[in-house]
């Protein structure tokens, strides 16, 4: 199954990070991205801030070795704001009261020949 993510044209990791890896993951994590770097493409996306990638690898030593090729000749792209999940489950405003139609105005008449 390695092999085969390492041949995939594009890997996306998507949602990564939000648990501690296990030593067997870890170094799963090296062997792709070893078998990957600078021959195919990988996507990352997290939540959790890359300064904090060392603590989720666990270890020091094999999370350099990850990062460095993850990282080397990366495009790095971080969002700021709110979440559209977030946005999207907070209801919209209360739209305003609609307003009564206008009163319609009286016709006045100005012909001197009819009668009021």
């Amino acid at each position: 199954m390695l092999k085969a993510l390492a041949r995939t044209d594009l890997l996306i990791l998507d949602g990564w990070g939000p648990e501690k890896l296990s030593g067997d993951q870890r170094r799963d994590l090296l062997e792709i991205v070893e078998d990957r770097y600078e021959r195919r493409s990988t996507i990352v996306t997290s939540q959790v801030p890359v300064d904090r990638w060392y603590e989720i690898i666990g270890n020091p030593t094999i999370a350099d070795a990850i990062l460095d090729r993850l990282v080397h000749n990366a495009y790095r792209i971080e969002l700021t704001g709110e979440s559209l999940r977030k946005q999207r489950s907070i209801p919209p405003p209360a739209a305003a009261p609609a307003r009564p139609p206008p009163k319609p105005n009286p016709i006045i008449h100005n012909d001197p020949g009819s009668d009021p």
